[in-house]
């Protein structure tokens, strides 16, 4: 007894001396540990951001939707609830009804989903377990009415792209964070702008219990979650439909690589439409090849053929060493220092005008024409016209293409580069020098997001994009008669519109291959219309058709875009006359190709 009664005041002076240690000398530090054990923090998501065209169209939204998991730990034997037929009592149902309810609302066998919600057997209970993913919130509400206990809802953003494949390059697409906590860009716009889309997390503060479970009686320390910005595009959804669809069209047609059609607004540089043969579902994107999941019209630079011929022109009519009527005698082949140039087709010697050239696209009188500017000139006039750099308008993987120093030009190039080959550019290049010359002559960056919207519904604009003066208004002035003049006696006959003033520029242009040489096409069309005030330029490219050049075409193409865009934005049929040029000198126009 006096052995007992020792050890038991020894134990009772450890236990006071202990307790004196933590609640007189330590307290406030066992305090703040206890806190800390009892403190939990959560990451509060924002909603992110949503992408619409310039309608509001919405084309990429966030949606909540909740993974379904239960605890299988300490479960009754049966399930205790309120009752569902909207009263205040409780009652009890068995497992196997509770079971069966929940698998009717997730539409899952009731025996699959009971080997999910209760342990089986002697196997031992799992304290996270998922019953489903991605339910809607009213079938998580049906759910938890079902009263499974320990059965959670967990909130997760979800992505979707109502308009399906419409500009799906341009959009992208996402992917999980690292913590799987949210949806991060993985390509597009959805990359991009993540600055924008993301928002900026919140953080919530609170006590838990031993069970984990939040002490009621204790405060809440909450900063709530900014979410993201909705990014409005200059992008028109419906004339966006029509490009992808007259791309896929002529694709199928002619077994190309791939079609890229752009339409552009000349007096902003705002684009419209981008539209890609190899079309992307952001909601699927495992379904489109890697190399597509990118626009072509800014990732693929190509040599473009004769639409090239185009800043050449129009350097040499700016710097005042030819004007459209010009005479020239233009024979088939012409040897310019020891390089011989000859045009696609053979043909007889005419005398022609400066306009006549280049509405028959015959290289050799371009080469006549580009040889009276220096090679440093065209060289400055190509840069200003934007080539040898990406153009950059909120799009990953943009391609600058290539354009050599004239001093690196060797003998051949030096022609060559007159004509659309021997530098390359892509899609979105060549739209950019058509919209350059029919706004005067001032090059406006081209753009595809107008603006963002912040969580209070505020407008927040962009800059402006550059706008830069390339040629005399009186230069791009004439460039729209000599484009008009490859609609109404050039090659660019087929592109006609019914009522509509329409220029532009034909080209074909030889793909080079992957080990040297050329083994392929590029096809083009580069249209501007009405060209008594022009609105819109629309570009269609076809590259590596299959099958004979002769052949190749792209003419309907351009006229469903262009006319699709003219209809919706209700500009009225031109109401003056061609001011096309002459091509041939003398009264005689029609002679043979």
């Amino acid at each position: 007894m006096r052995v007992v009664l020792i050890l038991s005041l020894a134990a009772l002076l450890a236990i006071a001396g202990r307790l004196f240690w933590i609640q007189g000398i330590n307290a406030a530090t066992v305090a703040e540990k206890a806190q800390q054990v009892r403190q939990r923090e959560e990451v509060i998501t924002p909603t992110r951001g949503s992408i619409l065209d310039r309608n509001g169209t919405t084309l990429a939204v966030s949606v909540d939707r909740y993974d379904l998991v239960i605890d299988q730990r300490a479960q009754e034997d049966a399930v205790t609830r309120k009752k569902r037929d909207g009263s205040n009592g409780r009652e009890k149902v068995s497992w196997d009804q509770a079971i069966k309810e929940l698998a009717e609302l997730l539409n899952q066998d009731p025996e699959d989903l009971k080997k999910l919600v209760r342990p089986q057997g002697d196997a031992k209970p799992k304290g996270y377990v998922i019953l489903a993913k991605g339910v809607t919130p009213e079938v998580k509400n049906e759910v938890m009415e079902v009263g499974i206990p320990r059965l959670n809802a967990l909130l997760r953003s979800e992505r979707q792209y109502p308009q399906g494949v419409i500009a799906g390059p341009l959009l992208g697409f996402v992917r999980n964070s690292e913590d799987q906590t949210s949806l991060v860009g993985a390509e597009g716009l959805e990359l991009s702008q993540e600055e924008h889309l993301r928002g900026t997390d919140g953080r919530r503060k609170y006590e838990v219990g031993a069970d984990g479970v939040r002490i009621p009686i204790t405060d809440i320390e909450e900063t709530p979650a900014v979410n993201g910005q909705d990014v409005q595009l200059t992008i028109d959804s419906d004339i966006n439909y029509i490009a992808q669809r007259e791309a896929e069209k002529k694709q199928k047609q002619f077994s190309a690589e791939w079609v890229s059609v752009v339409v552009m607004e000349v007096k902003t540089g705002k684009v419209l439409a981008i539209g890609d043969s190899a079309q992307l579902d952001p909601n699927d994107p495992g379904a489109t090849k890697p190399e597509f999941r990118r626009s072509t019209s800014i990732t693929r630079a190509f040599e473009p053929g004769s639409t090239g011929k185009a800043p050449i022109f129009a350097a040499a009519i700016d710097a005042g060493v030819v004007s459209p009527l010009d005479e020239m005698r233009v024979p088939h082949q012409k040897t310019f220092t020891k390089e011989t140039i000859h045009d696609s087709l053979p043909h007889s010697t005419y005398d022609m005008t400066v306009a006549g050239i280049f509405a028959r696209s015959y290289n050799t009188g371009t080469v006549m024409v580009g040889n009276k500017l220096s090679k440093q000139q065209r060289y400055d006039y190509m840069r200003a016209f934007g080539l040898g750099e990406s153009i950059q308008m909120g799009l990953n993987g943009a391609s600058a293409g290539q354009l050599a120093a004239p001093d690196t030009w060797d003998r051949r190039q030096q022609y060559t580069t007159m004509f659309g080959q021997g530098y390359s550019q892509t899609v979105l290049h060549t739209a950019s020098i058509f919209q350059a010359l029919a706004n005067g002559g001032v090059r406006i960056a081209p753009s595809l997001i107008d603006h963002y919207v912040d969580a209070d519904g505020n407008a927040i604009e962009r800059e402006k994009p550059e706008q830069r003066r390339v040629v005399k208004k009186k230069t791009a002035d004439e460039m729209l008669k000599l484009m008009e003049s490859v609609v109404d006696s050039g090659t660019g006959g087929k592109m006609r519109i019914p009522g509509y003033r329409v220029g532009g520029k034909t080209g074909t242009g030889q793909a080079a291959g992957p080990s040297g040489g050329y083994d392929g096409y590029t096809y083009s069309f580069a249209g501007v219309a009405p060209l008594e005030d022009p609105q819109f330029v629309v570009v269609a490219t076809m590259y590596r058709p299959q099958g004979s050049w002769k052949e190749f075409s792209v003419a309907d193409t351009f006229t469903e875009v262009m006319e699709h865009t003219l209809n919706t934005f209700d500009v009225p049929p031109s109401s003056t006359k061609s001011e096309a040029y002459k091509v041939f000198v003398g009264k005689d126009q029609k002679k043979p190709w």
